[in-house]
């Protein structure tokens, strides 16, 4: 039987460059995003997920607010997060957002929960940082019972350690579909892997850097713990850069100064060396950046998703300033292109 894969794109809602080589206001960014949401709906994209960041380099901020507009302007493509930080939210409150969504696209969407790596909402929020790893394990507990028991006649009945305790709350909108489909996203910790198979959630893997196939320890872990836990086989994706143009050549021409600029931004303020050729040029041979003309990538996300058993490879399209016309037309070929030639290698095995 031929593999079945979901196809799709990511975006954080970089802020991109004009013409000119002048940043775009947020506002723009935003109304942008939503015009590429339709050309990938409308160029066979299965899923189009974004990002959530409190930093002036990335528009999105509240990422249902944008899926929800983008909603009302598509008609088939599924619509979530990549991802939604839970640690720094209510989740009783995404929750809800994010049936709001369900309820506007007519069961489309999804959400991606996540610790994020970047940490501007823990003190734009009031959370301590000494508190990452017990506000993420408190609050997906939450979230999970919601899934669980929001769509019983006796509501949520749940308890932790740093809220008050629900007993028989219901939470409205539910679902239209009775739940909301949520991934765990992980950046490659076994604990975390451990944690998406204990509450029966699908796993989201972020690599972006590296050959993917180090992975396959982490989706063998994954199964493991499913089966050991009882549970039932769930789906796994990865998220990882990307992008499509005619040719290699023309491909690295327009990606590499954009992603350099946003790798070497983020990178200074983690104590990373400057961002060079070489490394990149080692990511488009043997690691996770899915460049090159339309054949390139579809053979590299076949043999990720052949080597890891997925169900989903989201590739994320932005990079900084990189402009909305080359997303546009990265878009178009990823739909028209790379889906279509993915799905013919994987039918051939």
């Amino acid at each position: 039987m031929a593999q079945h894969l979901e196809l799709g794109l990511d975006t954080f809602g970089d802020v991109t460059a004009d013409s000119e080589g002048r940043a775009l206001p947020h506002a723009q960014v935003i109304r942008n995003l939503v015009e590429e949401a339709v050309l990938a709906d409308e160029a066979g994209v299965d899923f189009i997920g974004v990002g959530e960041h409190h930093r002036d380099d990335f528009a999105v901020s509240a990422p249902e607010v944008v899926l929800a507009g983008m909603a009302t302007r598509t008609s088939r493509i599924r619509l979530g997060s990549a991802v939604t930080v839970l640690s720094s939210d209510d989740p009783i409150r995404v929750y809800q957002r994010f049936s709001t969504v369900d309820a506007l696209s007519n069961g489309r969407a999804e959400v991606i929960l996540g610790r994020g790596s970047f940490t501007e909402s823990f003190p734009l929020f009031g959370f301590d940082l000494k508190d990452y790893e017990a506000l993420f394990s408190e609050k997906l507990d939450l979230f999970a019972a919601l899934l669980r028991d929001n769509a019983t006649k006796d509501g949520v009945s749940w308890r932790g350690g740093l809220r008050p305790p629900l007993d028989r709350q219901h939470v409205f909108p539910p679902a239209e579909s009775g739940t909301l489909k949520t991934w765990i996203g992980v950046g490659g910790s076994p604990e975390s892997v451990v944690r998406a198979a204990r509450y029966g959630l699908p796993l989201m893997l972020a690599i972006i850097g590296g050959n993917p196939g180090r992975f396959a320890p982490y989706v063998d872990l994954y199964h493991k713990a499913i089966d050991q836990l009882g549970g039932t086989v769930q789906p796994v994706g990865v998220h990882s850069h990307g992008y499509v143009a005619e040719s290699d050549e023309a491909a690295r021409e327009e990606f590499y100064a954009d992603y350099k600029r946003m790798h070497d931004r983020i990178g200074a303020e983690r104590g990373w060396p400057p961002y060079g050729r070489d490394a990149f040029e080692r990511e488009i041979s043997h690691g996770s950046l899915y460049l090159g003309a339309p054949e390139t990538v579809a053979a590299k996300i076949a043999r990720t998703a052949k080597t890891l058993g997925l169900s989903r490879f989201d590739m994320k399209y932005s990079a900084g300033p990189l402009g909305h016309d080359k997303a546009m037309r990265c878009i178009e070929l990823y739909g028209r292109r790379v889906i279509p030639l993915v799905r013919e290698m994987l039918a051939e095995g």
